[in-house]
């Protein structure tokens, strides 16, 4: 990432939280920004296989977002890990785990396909995207426009 694209992410930090505060009432307190949440992504495929999934995602994303938490370190992690009931002893073998590794290159590879450069991204019914943290009104009119256009397919 350049210089001036993390100055600019940096720069609208700030109005990014006062929106969600304003919108949802949640208070923010972002983790470091550039930060590599690869491990992360790994630990929530392998929690996903062992049925923590949802558990694990929702652990890490309020322990980054609201909680100011470093998402790149171990001790974090394993934490976070244990949190959602997942055996601590499993912890190392699920950060090496091939098949969740493989499914985090998978899922990267599908956001360079469909060419997408930040996060969050949301791809909805695999025709429209909405790039970036985006008001709660963007993300209805996408979903408002997708359902239009699966009305308009059915009909056609």
């Amino acid at each position: 990432m350049s210089p001036e694209h993390r100055a600019r992410i940096e720069a609208g930090r700030p109005a990014f939280t006062e929106r969600v505060r304003r919108d949802t009432g949640l208070t923010l307190k972002p983790g470091p920004f550039g930060i590599s949440s690869r491990a992360a992504l790994v630990l929530e495929k392998a929690a996903e296989a062992r049925g923590a999934g949802e558990a694990f995602h929702d652990q890490a994303q309020n322990a980054y977002w609201l909680e100011g938490e470093d998402l790149s370190n171990p001790e974090v992690l394993r934490r976070l890990w244990a949190t959602c009931g997942l055996p601590v002893v499993e912890f190392e073998a699920a950060l090496a785990d091939a098949g969740a590794v493989a499914a985090v290159d998978a899922d990267v590879a599908q956001a360079a396909e469909y060419g997408l450069s930040g996060v969050p991204a949301l791809v909805l019914n695999e025709r429209y995207l909405v790039m970036g943290a985006q008001p709660y009104a963007t993300l209805a009119a996408a979903v408002e426009k997708v359902a239009a256009a699966s009305d308009e397919d059915e009909t056609a």
